[in-house]
């Protein structure tokens, strides 16, 4: 028993006698310790986990935000090829419509100088014509004149010349003459 009464009172004087910590033993540091324990260990076991979702997340956001770039970049690339192929089709046409023009300019420029020497020939016969006809009718009045004229002087020279006695002579000439034939 003495031992037993010596054990208790060993127990007795430890528990008197315990050294403290900021007022825990080293029971309550122990619980201390494993609490700590258990909530670095579930700390560090969800902690990696949501900061790699949060990575993840930030990486499908970063990916999503890239493709929608590269679907812009895409759509833009395809109005720029779309723009240079309609400012090629415009030049094109222009180039087109400029060759029709200027073949239509050179087609009214040549009938204009056909239908203008078509004209101007129409106008020098029609000159000539008129200078034609008044040549004409000033020589027929310039005939009819001198027929006159020679007429009044014909007249003038007969009813000098020719008598009545003159006429009678010939008249009686060119009747023997007929008689005989």
């Amino acid at each position: 028993m003495s031992l037993l009464m010596f054990a208790a009172e060993a127990a007795a004087h430890v528990e008197h006698h315990e050294e403290t910590l900021l007022g825990l033993n080293a029971e309550g540091w122990v619980y201390v310790g494993i609490t700590l324990f258990f909530l670095v260990a579930i700390f560090v076991m969800k902690a990696p986990r949501k900061i790699t979702e949060a990575l993840d997340a930030q990486i499908a956001e970063t990916r999503k935000n890239l493709d929608e770039a590269a679907a812009i970049r895409a759509e833009a690339e395809a109005l720029l090829a779309d723009a240079r192929r309609k400012h090629e089709e415009s030049a094109k046409e222009a180039e087109v419509l400029m060759q029709h023009a200027k073949h239509e300019a050179e087609t009214l420029i040549a009938k204009a100088e056909a239908d203008t020497t078509e004209l101007i020939a129409r106008r020098e016969k029609m000159a000539k014509d008129k200078i034609g006809a008044a040549e004409r009718a000033a020589v027929e009045e310039l005939r009819g004149q001198t027929a006159k004229a020679a007429a009044v002087a014909a007249q003038g020279l007969i009813s000098e010349s020719y008598t009545a006695d003159a006429d009678k002579a010939q008249v009686d000439g060119l009747i023997s003459e007929i008689a005989r034939h």
